[in-house]
């Protein structure tokens, strides 16, 4: 099958049609039983339950522009408070950060979003936050060069590299469509886990943006001194169709933000998500379907969410809200915060982008 040649409803239904659902049934037992039996204590899939293809509800987005990165990203949050504290419950959280290298900061989640997040559930939460990431560089090499280290002794969390697991085994899509084994940390599957993905706004040079799934589901997977299963995700010649945004659409039935938190004071445009230039857009958004966050974020950008094929993948299954149409949008107008960032070079390429 040639995959520059698939349309999008091809692709989405890669792995439920004779081909996708043949080779799924071999190595995802949810084809068969409906439900994965996972390593270790986990026994129940996480946040995504079921795939179906029905439109999702109507979902609520906060949008807030303004001077100060810690006053966005508080604000972002403070106004739904109740939807967030509601929805937590008596589940352990997981802060998953982006902090993809030690030597560039503006790829990475800023100190001060952190700060922010945290200093919003601290009169809430009383547990131990875990703070993870499993990074492109050795995590803890990126926690100490981006100021990460000083929140322990600020406030009640631990960090912790997620590369270093414990993990499950999954498997994605090579190049030929071959079942290829990775691993993922188990962590980000607990469905006892609350998730909340803080991520920066920008581009990529593979699925034209990185926000807050991009950050989870790729974070996921295991790199260490042995091999880097995140790069099992994409194995081919880089195309618009390309099969690193069916393999997240594929883990993105486990793994899936509870809160989606989107750091877009400093954006990275250009060659992102490792070497592009900061865009000042000075806004943070939040909300609880990470879809509708992402897809809003995307048009901020200047992209068209609709020509990301993940979005629209978890769109039309109904993962959560990427109709435009269908988002409420709460604090700064949307008209205040349209902008155009310029995209990856070999995106602008394939896109066929000015």
């Amino acid at each position: 099958m040639n995959r520059r040649a698939l349309s999008r409803r091809q692709f989405v239904r890669l792995g439920f049609g004779a081909l996708g659902g043949a080779a799924l049934a071999a190595v995802d037992p949810r084809a068969a039983t409906g439900r994965v039996p996972f390593l270790g204590t986990i026994t129940q899939t996480h946040h995504f339950p079921a795939i179906r293809e029905k439109a999702a509800a109507a979902a609520r987005v906060t949008l807030v522009k303004g001077d100060s990165r810690y006053a966005i990203v508080s604000q972002s949050l403070k106004l739904i408070e109740n939807d967030i504290l509601n929805s937590i419950g008596g589940k352990r959280i997981l802060l998953k950060p982006n902090v993809v290298l030690a030597d560039n900061p503006l790829a990475v989640t800023h100190v001060d979003a952190l700060r922010a997040i945290l200093d919003f559930l601290k009169p809430h939460y009383k547990d131990r936050i875990v703070v993870g990431e499993g990074g492109f560089h050795p995590t803890f090499d990126g926690f100490k060069a981006h100021g990460y280290l000083e929140l322990e002794k600020s406030y009640n969390i631990k960090l912790v590299d997620l590369n270093a697991g414990p993990f499950v085994h999954r498997y994605v899509f090579g190049k030929e469509h071959n079942p290829i084994p990775v691993r993922i940390n188990s962590l980000c599957l607990d469905p006892n886990v609350y998730i909340i993905s803080a991520a920066p706004m920008k581009t990529h040079n593979y699925a034209l943006v990185t926000l807050s799934l991009k950050n989870l589901l790729i974070g996921a997977p295991i790199k260490d001194e042995k091999s880097n299963d995140k790069a099992l995700f994409h194995t081919g010649d880089t195309a618009v169709n390309d099969i690193l945004h069916y393999n997240m659409f594929n883990l993105a039935q486990e793994a899936w933000p509870d809160l989606a938190v989107i750091d877009g004071f400093e954006a990275m445009e250009g060659n992102g998500p490792a070497w592009g230039t900061p865009f000042p857009a000075r806004v943070a958004l939040a909300g609880r379907d990470a879809l509708a966050v992402d897809t809003l974020t995307t048009k901020i950008m200047g992209f068209d969410p609709k020509r990301v094929l993940y979005l629209t993948a978890m769109n039309e299954f109904g993962m959560g809200q990427g109709n435009l149409e269908k988002i409420g949008v709460e604090g700064t107008p949307l008209d205040q915060c349209r902008f155009k960032l310029k995209p990856h070079e070999k995106m602008a390429e394939l896109y066929k982008l000015t």
